[in-house]
């Protein structure tokens, strides 16, 4: 597979005379890797997991004899996590981030059982179900705490985090980076100034404390 801006470039390759297949996508390690090199297809494919898993638990988690607090608490304990597999290489444009937020309030909503019909607010579904919206918030401190640890580490994954290619850039708008986002949400300026904290533990810990969030 040959990850790139441009679109369907094909490069032959062979192994002992065995012309290899070049393919768009593949699976490693449970995550969808494509070769445009976003994390679009991965995000979607997690949240339709996890909505699939949440019809498999609905017995469970719509049973209005079952506290809201323990059947939140399912969902966290069993359902997020199939959504936020992998969230900490996760590149999260505005679009997918409103996919995310929908997909949280799907899951309360159908906790409440709303139907589509009642023209019921997301503010009325979080208050009946006592929560706010936090799944970014957690998507978004599970990213920072990964890149604390690969910024100590000084191993591959720092110098694939921090390092440059060379040459001159593209044309128009830069693509947003996962740096980009984390750095937003923690409410630096520059990525290499939140990259800095990154080496003293403690004060790391104290930015994504006090980070300022995102979502409403």
């Amino acid at each position: 597979m040959v990850i790139s801006r441009r679109p369907n470039l094909n490069v032959d390759l062979f192994v002992d005379g065995t012309k290899l297949k070049q393919r768009d996508s593949f699976r490693y390690l449970g995550t969808i890797i494509t070769q445009d090199g976003k994390s679009h297809t991965e995000i979607k494919a997690r949240i339709a997991q996890a909505k699939t898993n949440f019809q498999k638990m609905k017995p469970l988690l719509t049973n209005n004899k079952i506290t809201i607090t323990t059947r939140k608490r399912a969902l966290q304990c069993y359902i997020e996590p199939i959504l936020m597999y992998g969230c900490e290489a996760w590149t999260i444009t505005k679009e997918i981030q409103k996919k995310i937020e929908a997909a949280e309030m799907w899951f309360f909503s159908r906790m409440l059982r709303v139907p589509w019909t009642a023209r019921k607010t997301n503010e009325e579904v979080l208050k009946e179900t006592e929560s706010t919206r936090s799944l970014m918030n957690r998507i978004r401190r599970r990213q920072a705490k990964f890149v604390g640890h690969i910024m100590r580490r000084e191993g591959l994954e720092n110098l694939v985090t921090t390092g440059r290619m060379e040459g001159k850039k593209s044309r128009g708008r830069q693509r947003e980076k996962m740096l980009d986002g984390m750095t937003s949400w923690m409410g630096t300026k520059r990525v290499t100034d939140a990259l800095s904290e990154s080496w003293d533990r403690e004060s790391w810990k104290d930015m994504i404390a006090n980070a300022k969030g995102q979502g409403t």
